[in-house]
């Protein structure tokens, strides 16, 4: 069924507020963002204690409710319940915009079911901030968020991206960030990144180069990072012919089939295994 929401027709009416809290400069809350926080009922937030300190220094005193990704069904819930009687509630994060790797969705899928409105309060965002200092191309892109901390699933994620032919923006921790270059440079190949840190307080800094580049620099650097990359390069694009014939070329050579479609299909929208399926497939017809 379609839901048809006109936010600003009802202004007593019970609503979600979903409010963006500042990622280090405080002068960044807007007039707008501390209104909607003055008008709460309610100020659901990931850390009361981080939440309440931030509270306290714009000096705003409203009832606090956990609601992080451990509690989202349970707190989901009671904030519905809250919506019912008639509150209205504001929806922050420790930094930056709810829901944008942060909990929340659960959350507003089930306000808009239940017919309340939920109304986007517009501030701090770190991945635009990157992005549109990187020096890249922001005009086509896509927020991807966190990688997985594994290096292995990591990888199957990059694996399924390096074909993207659009700017990509990524959440990286300090602790994580060489041996995620170090997979992004593998399977993207070494293209040309920026990665930003501390944004919008006095230690900011972004770092443009290529993955080699930043990656001998980048292991004491402290703060939560976002890394832009560029996309994948249409002109370079390597047709699936072109890829088995040097793979093919790399087994005439002495390389082992599977090697040679591995270091093959590098820099390709192609896997491992549809170019060594390919490669079988010659030598079966020869």
């Amino acid at each position: 069924m379609m839901n048809r929401q006109k936010s600003f027709e009802n202004p007593a009416a019970p609503a979600l507020f979903l409010v963006p809290t500042p990622i280090g400069n405080l002068q960044e809350v807007s007039p707008r963002a501390r209104a909607a926080l003055e008008e709460a009922d309610v100020i659901a937030c990931e850390d009361t204690r981080n939440s309440g300190q931030l509270l306290k220094t714009l000096d705003i005193r409203k009832p606090l409710i956990a609601h992080h990704e451990y509690n989202a069904s349970a707190s989901s819930k009671g904030i519905l319940k809250l919506l019912e009687e008639g509150k209205k509630v504001a929806v922050i994060s420790d930094a930056g915009y709810p829901l944008i790797s942060d909990p929340g969705s659960e959350l507003v899928r089930e306000a808009v079911q239940a017919g309340f409105a939920v109304v986007p309060v517009s501030g701090p965002n770190a991945a635009l901030d990157a992005l549109v200092a990187s020096g890249l191309d922001p005009v086509h892109f896509m927020f991807y968020g966190f990688l997985d901390a594994k290096s292995t699933k990591r990888l199957r994620e990059l694996e399924g991206l390096k074909s993207f032919p659009y700017t990509m923006i990524f959440y990286e921790a300090p602790h994580r960030i060489d041996k995620m270059l170090e997979d992004m440079k593998t399977v993207f190949g070494d293209r040309r990144i920026c990665l930003a840190r501390e944004l919008t307080k006095l230690h900011e800094e972004f770092l443009r180069g290529t993955i080699s580049e930043i990656l001998e620099v980048c292991t004491d650097l402290k703060g939560e990072m976002v890394v832009v990359v560029e996309g994948c390069s249409l002109e370079d694009e390597k047709t699936l012919d072109e890829v088995v014939d040097m793979a093919m070329q790399l087994a005439a050579e002495g390389m082992k089939p599977k090697a040679a479609a591995a270091k093959a299909c590098q820099d390709s929208g192609f896997s491992k295994n549809e170019v060594y399926q390919e490669m079988m497939r010659r030598k079966d017809k020869e």
